[in-house]
């Protein structure tokens, strides 16, 4: 296997010429996984989770059952986490734990669609949602983002031009990668209003909603309806501590989140996550994650803020976030980063001049020193 890239290495083409700087990578960089404090967190929350092990090594105990959606445990440790952080009241009933945002993605649309059925997509939208859903048979329709998120009017046209046609949309209503841009609180409410109306159901990929440079919206999750629930909220711990954690959760009214235990390989082998998720239990009621997260939202911002100016200095229209990893800008000549080619499915070169900037992965002075690069 080939080593992986040092930071600051360009993966943009084999031959990057000085000043280029690797904006690809959507991936944390290797001095936050690494703190002092998260270190010493993760150790302490590690050791209090093996004093379960009877419960987490096993497929369930005889007080609760099976734990097909996840153990209680942790269900009730998240759920009491996110109430704090979205200031509103979580029920563990509404929460699955998954193996990552990816995993609860897949396993959402493999479970309440069929081969053949169709789900729309923004254009642009994360790319390798279009995977994950071509792997389950799905074909893939896209409608434009506008400045305060998804273009309902053209997804209603669809719905309305095919009845019955639409029996899944995927959106990112948060800090959506690759543009930014957050959805606003009236479309929410719109969207959740058109599932209900031409009945489909809704994913919102919502992977940095816990990463804000700002005050932001609740997961769409709060504008379901309970008597005729629509909306599957999929969260993830990958870019709060890294990706290599690979624990996630599906929130969701649980008429229709208990069917996704349903699926084969839970239905044999049980929650995937039982006794690894348990094991960020005390992380999540001792307040450390919180903690982390406020300094990895500062640095994220700080860097994000770096990246803009760059791009301001050197004549581009960058897009301003309020969390999450990543700039959508527009070229006026040359390109680095990942290029908006293959983001959406019609045309999928549509937005092959536009580019996506992480600041993540970088440091600062490297930030400067890849837009630089940019200069006319």
């Amino acid at each position: 296997m080939a080593a992986a890239p040092k930071a600051g290495v360009s993966c943009n083409a084999p031959d990057a010429g000085k000043g280029q700087q690797d904006f690809i990578k959507g991936w944390t960089r290797p001095e936050m996984l690494q703190t002092d404090f998260l270190k010493g967190a993760m150790m302490e929350s590690y050791a209090a989770g093996l004093e379960s092990m009877a419960s987490t090594m096993n497929y369930g105990d005889s007080t609760n059952g099976a734990h097909m959606l996840g153990h209680p445990d942790f269900r009730k440790a998240l759920a009491e986490f996110l109430s704090k952080q979205y200031g509103v009241e979580c029920s563990h009933e509404t929460l699955m734990s998954t193996a990552g945002g990816s995993a609860g993605i897949d396993l959402c649309a493999r479970i309440h669609t069929s081969f053949g059925d169709t789900v729309v997509c923004e254009n642009p939208t994360y790319y390798l949602a279009h995977t994950m859903f071509r792997d389950s048979g799905l074909k893939i329709l896209g409608v434009p983002i506008e400045a305060d998120g998804m273009d309902l009017v053209a997804l209603e046209k669809i719905c309305v031009d095919s009845p019955g046609l639409v029996k899944m949309v995927y959106t990112i209503p948060i800090h959506h990668n690759p543009t930014g841009i957050t959805m606003s609180d009236a479309k929410r409410e719109a969207l959740v209003g058109l599932a209900q109306k031409y009945d489909f159901r809704i994913i919102a990929d919502e992977a940095y909603q816990l990463l804000n440079f700002a005050p932001c919206s609740k997961p769409l999750f709060f504008w379901d309806n309970p008597e005729d629930p629509r909306v599957f909220s999929v969260g993830t711990f990958s870019k709060l501590i890294g990706p290599g954690i690979k624990i996630g959760w599906v929130q969701a009214h649980p008429a229709i989140l208990k069917p996704l235990t349903g699926i084969g390989f839970i239905d044999s082998g049980n929650n995937p996550v039982t006794f690894s998720s348990c094991a960020l239990v005390h992380l999540l009621a001792s307040g450390n994650l919180a903690k982390h997260i406020e300094h990895v939202s500062a640095t994220l911002g700080a860097k994000c803020k770096v990246l803009r100016d760059a791009l301001l200095d050197v004549g581009l229209e960058p897009s301003d976030p309020k969390g999450g990893y990543f700039i959508w800008v527009q070229s006026k000549g040359k390109m680095t980063g990942r290029s908006g080619k293959g983001m959406c499915v019609d045309p999928p070169d549509q937005f092959a001049d536009y580019m996506r900037l992480c600041f993540a992965w970088l440091t600062a002075e490297q930030i400067v020193e890849g837009v630089e690069y940019l200069r006319e």
